[in-house]
């Protein structure tokens, strides 16, 4: 299976690779990292690890880079002496874990094939390979298992778009996931599904949602610098991680709502800004993305919008928020967390789409902790909450958030107590 599985593989990388050769030379970003995807691993990432035990954490992107951060800090301080290296996928995760972790211990993720896997098992040797949320690529679980390497899953999921496809191959996931010592689960429902899809039940834990412990600092320099700038008496609608389809029902929206309001307007991929900024303009809007604005500094007109072109700092701006809107729920997307404004007391807007975090909204509708509402109720629900700023509705959030926390506490218990039977 795992010889048709690298052909398939090669064969899907030959054939695509004119494309990905033209976005090379067309855009930077596709070039990072290339040679650490095929196995170069970077000499300060070996000279990081000489001597010590070593925890592999991958994260995908930035959301669960984010969702990693506490994780990452509350592992080194139970296991002191070990080094903690983090692989992620995507240009932006890469940012924003170098960021977060320093140059040294962060690197690319290699391609799921044996020869760019094997270098970084022999080089880090590591002690434990954790992966975020359900990143299980096939050889790396091979090549692991050959290596006696034990594999944990934290905040694992399995979405409802995902569910039917992972049962239609139930034959060739069952064998994979039994490779795992561990699988953590974001959620009972959670767990429940693994186990249905073939982990071993016993493996299989559920300690709770990573992401619902993230706290953003609500005091950032950016946060300072905007709130300073805001006209008098402003009100604030933070509309983040939003998506095609999205914008110009928000901007739509915007144009009868401006009066001495601001609005934040943060694409779930930056590199998206100047097609927003292009769709303000189309609306007779002021929109200027926000590493600009920073430049001047000057104090932010009525009806402005700011447009967040930058990774990481979105959690934080939810602070200035007079109420905020999630993005990915106006379209089928499945949307984004929002816990995040929630934490800071902000009333949320979230639109119909949420199935990648179906059992925390349904869980904050049951609460009233959240205001769901229909493509075509938008404006007249951000007319009404940027107007009466529901203070019950925002304290309601902040409650649930606290309420939730938790999972990383139980998550280092799990992977520790894992580590400790392998000693044995």
């Amino acid at each position: 299976m795992m010889m048709l599985y690298s052909l398939a593989v090669t064969v899907a990388l030959v054939l695509s690779a004119p494309v990905w050769g033209w976005r090379m030379l067309r855009q930077g970003r596709y070039r990072q990292g290339l040679q650490q995807r095929l196995g170069d691993v970077p000499l300060r990432l070996r000279d990081f690890v000489r001597d010590r035990p070593v925890l592999w954490l991958h994260a995908v992107s930035v959301g669960e880079t984010l969702a990693a951060t506490r994780l990452i800090a509350e592992l080194e301080a139970a296991l002191p002496g070990y080094a903690v290296v983090i692989s992620t996928t995507t240009p932006t995760g890469q940012q924003v874990a170098r960021e977060r972790f320093g140059v040294d211990r962060v690197f690319f993720y290699p391609l799921d094939l044996a020869f760019a896997v094997r270098p970084y098992l022999r080089a880090l040797q590591p002690k434990l390979v954790i992966l975020m949320e359900s990143e299980l690529w096939p050889r790396m679980l091979v090549e692991c298992e050959r290596a006696g390497v034990p594999v944990a899953v934290v905040n694992a999921r399995v979405s409802d778009r995902s569910l039917p496809r992972y049962m239609r191959l139930r034959v060739l996931w069952k064998p994979l996931l039994g490779k795992l010592s561990l699988l953590l689960a974001q959620s009972d429902e959670d767990a429940r599904r693994w186990r249905s899809i073939g982990a071993p039940a016993e493996r299989v834990l559920s300690t709770g949602n990573l992401k619902y412990d993230i706290r953003a600092a609500n005091e950032t320099p950016l946060t300072v610098l905007v709130r300073k700038h805001l006209p008098a008496d402003a009100r604030v609608l933070v509309c983040g991680s939003t998506h095609d389809g999205e914008e110009s029902l928000l901007l739509d929206c915007w144009k009868s709502l401006s009066q001495n309001r601001v609005m934040i307007l943060a694409p779930r991929h930056p590199e998206r800004t100047a097609a927003v900024e292009h769709l303000a303009r189309e609306r007779g809007l002021t929109a200027t993305p926000l590493s600009q604005w920073r430049l001047a500094a000057a104090t932010t007109a009525p009806g402005a919008v700011l447009l967040v072109d930058t990774v990481g700092e979105l959690s934080s701006l939810y602070a200035l928020a007079t109420i905020a809107f999630v993005g990915g729920s106006l379209i089928p997307h499945g949307g984004q967390n929002p816990l995040e404004p929630a934490s800071f007391g902000v009333p949320v807007v979230m639109g119909p789409s949420y199935a990648n975090f179906r059992g925390m909204v349904d869980a904050m509708v049951q609460a009233h902790a959240i205001r769901m509402v229909a493509r075509e109720d938008l404006c007249v629900s951000l007319e009404q909450l940027l107007t009466t700023h529901d203070e019950e509705l925002g304290e309601r959030g902040r409650l649930f958030a606290a309420s939730m926390t938790g999972a990383t506490d139980r998550t280092v218990a799990a992977l520790v107590q894992l580590l400790e039977r392998g000693a044995r």
